[in-house]
Formats: C-alpha cells, sequence, structure tokens
C-alpha cells in the first residue's frame, strides 16, 4: 500500500461510528470515470465470481489504492493488510429470493481483533435493486455463518442503498444478506475481505477520542433489536474502543462499568 496522508485516515468520530454500529457506508468515494469502467468489466466479465475478478481487473486493484480508499482501510486493519478473499456478487434482473441473514466465517477466537469486508458499489444501487441488507449493531454478536438464518425482518435493519462509487466497510461480524432485485437490470457488488496486518491499535486519527463528541456518539449508538441487552453490548463496543484508541484506560461504557469492576 501507498503512503497515506493523515488527512485520509479515519477521525475519532467515523471510527467511534465504526465501533458502535459495525460499518462505515462511504458515499461516492470512487470517482465516476473508475465507477464506469469497472462496470463495463463486469458487465462482460467471464469468468468465475470467487476470487478471479480481483485478480484479473488492474482497474479494481486501481480504486483500493486510491488515498481516500487507501486510508479509511489502514485506519481499520493497518498499512500492510492481508487479503483473504473476495467475490463478485452478481444478482440478475427479477431474480426474487433472498439470502437468509448470516455472517461470514465469524469462527474467531481474537478478543478484539476484526477482519473488514470492503462492499463496492460501481453503479447506483436504489431500494428496488435489492442492495445488501444489514443490521446496525450486530457485529459483536457472534454466530456462526447461517445459525441466524431462520430470522427474517428484525428492528433496525436497513438497506445500503447508495450511488456509483460507494464503499461499505463492514466489521467482519456485522449480520448481512443479499436482497431481491425487482428491476430490469443486473445488480453487481464486488467484497473484498482483508485481515489485519498488525495489531490494530492507534492507526487511525485518534485526536479527540476521549472528548463529549465521542462519548454522545456511544451514547446514542443503542440499538433497538438488542433490547435489554443493548446495555451489555455497550460494555463490550467500550472494550473495543479501548483495544482501537490504544489506551486500556479510556472509559465509555455504560455507566463507567469498566472502572468500577476495575477492568
Amino acid at each position: 500500500m501507498a503512503k497515506v496522508e493523515r488527512e485520509h485516515l479515519l477521525t475519532a468520530a467515523q471510527m467511534a461510528r465504526f465501533v458502535v454500529d459495525g460499518y462505515l457506508q462511504m458515499e461516492g468515494i470512487v470517482p465516476q470515470a473508475l465507477n464506469e469502467k469497472v462496470h463495463h468489466e463486469q458487465i462482460h466479465y467471464s469468468g468465475k465470481g470467487y476470487d478471479w475478478f480481483w485478480h484479473e481487473s488492474e482497474t479494481i486493484k486501481e480504486i483500493f489504492e486510491l488515498p481516500q480508499v487507501n486510508g479509511i482501510i489502514e485506519s481499520l486493519v493497518g498499512k500492510n493488510p492481508v487479503y483473504d478473499h473476495s467475490y463478485q456478487h452478481v444478482v440478475a434482473p427479477k431474480h426474487l429470493k433472498a439470502q437468509n441473514w448470516h455472517a461470514d466465517s465469524v469462527i474467531d477466537t481474537r478478543p478484539f481483533a476484526f477482519d473488514i469486508q470492503c462492499f463496492y458499489f460501481s453503479h447506483d444501487t436504489p431500494i428496488e435493486m435489492g442492495p445488501t441488507l444489514i443490521l446496525p449493531g450486530s457485529h459483536l454478536r457472534r454466530v456462526n455463518n447461517y445459525s441466524i438464518g431462520r430470522y427474517k425482518n428484525i428492528v433496525g435493519q436497513r438497506q445500503m442503498a447508495c450511488k456509483a462509487g460507494t464503499i461499505a466497510f463492514l466489521h467482519h461480524g456485522l449480520w448481512h444478506c443479499a436482497q431481491p432485485n425487482y428491476t430490469d437490470t443486473t445488480r453487481y457488488v464486488f467484497k473484498l475481505r482483508l485481515q489485519p496486518g498488525q495489531e490494530q491499535r492507534n492507526l487511525f486519527n485518534t485526536d479527540g477520542y476521549d472528548t463529549e463528541e465521542i462519548r454522545q456518539i456511544f451514547r446514542e449508538g443503542y440499538h433497538p433489536w438488542l433490547g435489554n441487552d443493548d446495555r451489555a453490548e455497550h460494555v463490550q463496543r467500550a472494550k473495543l474502543w479501548r483495544y482501537v484508541v490504544g489506551n486500556d484506560s479510556v472509559d465509555l461504557s455504560f455507566e463507567n462499568a469498566l472502572t468500577r469492576m476495575k477492568i
């Protein structure tokens, strides 16, 4: 990865949103000329979905070397992330079956470290085209792949409807599923999964990480689907915040639970 200027790193507020919600959806960060080029390649691509597009398309690699994209990746997984896998997801026109809820490969014994999954949309993807459905705040509720497939609609779920050039960066534990495509146009989304190349501490712009602004993000970051368990989940998010800011004494937990329990 090329050298990243500080201005392209995530801010403390952006990282706080990631820790609280489990994802960041960065609208239109890829120039339209590149979007159109990738979309053309996607339409005419005849290879396999798994891995091949990443290895055969120089344009898709160019996108992930953009300074504004590179800076987000470095903020989350470090300077030398490890390629895990990629997939070219294609949903045909009038494909009216949705995926079941799932989390990808969450057989993970790491207490705080996380992979990221980058979902890149080369074209406008409105609701009717079936953009990926996600459940904000689910990333720390570890599940075994499709063990949550029996669930249907969950309070707080949202579809990642977006304009061309958007990349969503997901914590690997976030619950998600593809949705039906009601249009006459094929939907494409390219997914890239990266593992951290180093300990994920103090990788972003940590200026102001213990300010009232950040505390407010945590206070407001309750997810109704968790019900009364959200207080316990709040403590888990506070632990993750300690990890990513590189400070094991900062306490943003509910009622300062970590300090009270001397954790």
